[in-house]
């Protein structure tokens, strides 16, 4: 019953997307190339899902991906809606970060030797960076954007060699993150908390845009950040973390991890802020139990009622994005693809995502089936 449920739930979700292709090639190939991205496939890339759809060839993979008349960002937009039509909820949390796909050459839009996360060092790769959606129900992605480096954007010849638009002016990683909110915002998505990285969390002005909006965050800082007290007394982020008691410190697990349960040691103190209106401002620091010396440290805005516990659990739901990056590479395609222009990435990126939502979906129909089952014993 789960099964057909979920057989059904992927039939439902391609005819929903059918709008957004003018003619019914494209349209059909589209669900052959998602299907293709979630079958159990060494590698995901053109000739493996044509082949895999019983194509001769990757021409019309390829074709779907460069050049075919289907709207993108209008199946961004449902892949963002479906997500939360099956993982909704008000207290959920957005998760913004990126992620590395490693190229040869230099033709790929935006690639360029640059430091990323996923290799742990300086490779020739492309960035995106991406905003995810986690709740009680389960996690997915919902939004993306390709970095553009200077160096692409300040070559105009160079950006239209990749099919890159001539309005699409450089942008920094958090000025990408607040065009996806601005999108999600005006969606009216159901979320509440926003967390990132210290790349996110250090940037200013990305924290004044959220707290123009009033959109609660928990977002990582360096330890030498500098940081004004409540008493207007201004000092780096680890010296205050040093003054913390003992009896400031208390032991919380935060979920789940690859390892077992995240448990570490956690403290808050109140900042200068906008204290007015029943909204507060803290430095949280996180404790390894193992490596006291290893500390984190996070910048957070929200209900001034908010408890520890709930920073804390923000902070730790920012895991759910790496999850997400791990599952869309490994169950959905994410990084398989054999693409250079800017369009193409973007429609592969986005399929791919729309196949991780439905992955999530299918988890949260069956975990609902299995309840429903546990129910009735």
């Amino acid at each position: 019953m789960v099964l057909d449920r979920v057989v059904a739930e992927f039939d439902s979700l391609m005819s929903r997307i059918g709008a957004r292709f003018t003619r019914s090639e494209p349209r059909a190939r589209a669900g052959e190339y998602v299907s293709g991205l979630v079958a159990g496939l060494e590698r995901k890339n053109g000739w493996t899902v044509a082949e895999h759809a019983g194509e001769a060839g990757p021409q019309g993979m390829q074709r779907l991906l460069r050049k075919a008349d289907w709207d993108v960002e209008g199946v961004r937009d449902d892949v963002r809606d479906y997500v939360i039509e099956h993982l909704g909820d008000p207290e959920a949390v957005l998760a913004a970060d990126e992620t590395g796909f490693l190229k040869k050459g230099v033709k790929s839009a935006g690639v360029q030797r640059q430091y990323s996360g996923t290799a742990g060092r300086t490779e020739n790769c492309q960035i995106g960076v991406f905003l995810a959606y986690a709740s009680t129900h389960g996690h997915a992605l919902i939004d993306r954007e390709l970095y553009l480096p200077q160096s692409w954007t300040g070559d105009r010849d160079r950006c239209r060699g990749a099919g890159i638009p001539d309005e699409v002016e450089f942008a920094t990683k958090p000025r990408q993150v607040i065009a996806m909110l601005e999108r999600i915002l005006a969606a009216g998505v159901p979320f509440r908390w926003f967390t990132a990285d210290e790349a996110y969390g250090q940037a200013g002005y990305l924290r004044d845009w959220l707290e123009e909006r009033d959109v609660f965050y928990v977002m990582a800082t360096r330890c030498d950040q500098q940081i004004t007290t409540r008493a207007d007394r201004s000092a780096r982020a680890d010296a205050l973390v040093a003054e913390f008691k003992a009896s400031t410190w208390q032991r919380l697990s935060v979920g789940a991890g690859a390892h077992g349960p995240r448990e570490f040691d956690w403290a808050r103190r109140q900042i200068e802020g906008t204290w007015a209106g029943g909204r507060g401002h803290w430095l949280l620091a996180r404790r390894s139990i193992s490596n006291p010396t290893e500390i984190a440290y996070y910048l957070c805005y929200g209900p001034a009622s908010a408890r520890l516990v709930d920073l804390a659990f923000t902070a730790g739901s920012r895991w759910h994005i790496e999850e997400a990056f791990q599952q869309a590479k490994g169950e959905a395609g994410l990084d398989h693809y054999q693409v250079r222009s800017w369009r193409a990435w973007y429609a592969h990126i986005t399929l791919s995502m729309l196949a991780l939502a439905w992955l999530a979906a299918s988890k949260a129909i069956a975990a609902k089936g299995d309840s429903s089952t546990t129910t009735k014993a």
